[in-house]
């Protein structure tokens, strides 16, 4: 009997992904089905190029296929596509081109957010996607320092700035547009009103995530953020330290006031690594962002350390992602932006089935 194409998509069907909990073909990721004779090539369309069970899915596939009678040989080819979140910044005339919207919050300064949102940023990157990142922190723009990037924005058309771009990021940020030592003296709704210029007259163009590095806390600018943008989700961070913790939960009862979901909890500067010996010591305590995290039901996306390489290049303007991609340090961030993405892709797979609900109720 020859192979049929239901043979096939009757295989494929026992093919899971395990992160959005329903098979390939349910999820519609198998594509370009052939078949010659006992050959068999299809190509599987993951939610994300950071998958981070990419290769167990293609694996699985494989041993499916090759069950079928009568098939002899079995081409899978992997791609990807970022989906769009529903309702989201893709449906919103303030960013059309974006596809999801990230946010990056602490419940206070000096915890490492714009360190980890920097990194973040170019992992996903790295990994194969369109990123952006947006500085929204007015009063302590980092971004310039930390990506070393010292120009400003222009305009082509008179109406929209262009972004800039480095580490293979797009980027935007107040910290392009004023010199390095002028203050912001600006109340709330000029605040309010410059930030949604940054996204409003700025030409982000075709994103699969735009990582936004919000304030530390719970004021003006987190909140225009999350109420403007409809965001696929926040990402909290913090350090191990008895009083970044009790932060986080008032940065988390905005977002759940807000109804942004919490994609999960990241602690920043776990341990200190010695220069010299490569001894780990827990400087700010230990494990308190995986018990926070398991207090407050989100998911623990991982640990940081506190190491020099990355404080190096925050100040050099050479993120650790980029400038030491073999390191340990940047495992750490290519790790935390696989769990990221997928739990992006969870949340809007879960977000789809709700709406499809409602409108069918």
């Amino acid at each position: 009997m020859s192979v049929q194409e239901r043979d096939v998509l009757a295989a494929m069907s026992t093919v899971m992904d395990p992160d959005l909990n329903t098979s390939v073909v349910q999820a519609g990721m198998v594509k370009d089905v052939k078949i010659q004779g006992g050959a068999i090539s299809l190509k599987i369309e993951l939610t994300t190029p950071a998958c981070p069970v990419k290769d167990k899915i293609k694996s699985d596939a494989e041993t499916a296929l090759k069950a079928i009678s009568g098939v002899s040989t079995v081409t899978v080819e992997m791609t990807s596509r970022v989906r769009s979140a529903p309702m989201g910044a893709s449906k919103d005339k303030l960013l059309p081109g974006v596809k999801n919207v990230l946010l990056v919050g602490a419940g206070k300064g000096g915890v490492g957010k714009s360190t980890v949102a920097l990194n973040l940023a170019c992992a996903l990157a790295r990994h194969g996607a369109a990123v952006g990142l947006l500085d929204a922190d007015f009063y302590g723009p980092s971004v310039p320092v930390m990506t070393g990037v010292n120009r400003k924005p222009v305009s082509k058309d008179g109406t929209k700035l262009e972004v800039l771009e480095a580490h293979g990021i797009k980027l935007m940020s107040i910290g392009f547009m004023i010199e390095a030592d002028q203050a912001l003296i600006w109340r709330g709704p000029m605040i309010q009103g410059a930030l949604m210029q940054l996204v409003r007259d700025v030409n982000w163009g075709e994103l699969d995530y735009l990582v936004v590095d919000l304030p530390p806390g719970t004021g003006d600018v987190p909140l225009t953020v999350a109420q403007q943008l409809r965001s696929c989700g926040a990402v909290l961070v913090t350090t191990p330290q008895d009083v970044a913790l009790a932060d986080v939960v008032r940065a988390k009862q905005m977002f759940d006031k807000l109804n942004i979901p919490i994609l999960g909890l990241v602690e920043n500067m776990t341990q200190f690594i010695c220069p010299h010996c490569g001894k780990g010591t827990h400087i700010f305590s230990e494990g308190g962002g995986r018990k926070a995290a398991d207090l407050m039901a989100l998911t623990f996306l991982g640990e940081i350390p506190l190491e020099l390489k990355i404080r190096v290049g925050g100040d050099r303007g050479l993120p650790v992602t980029v400038g030491h991609p073999e390191s340990a340090e940047s495992k750490s961030f290519m790790e935390l932006a696989q769990r990221v993405a997928a739990r992006i892709s969870q949340e809007n797979v879960q977000r789809a089935a709700t709406t499809v609900n409602v409108h069918t109720a």
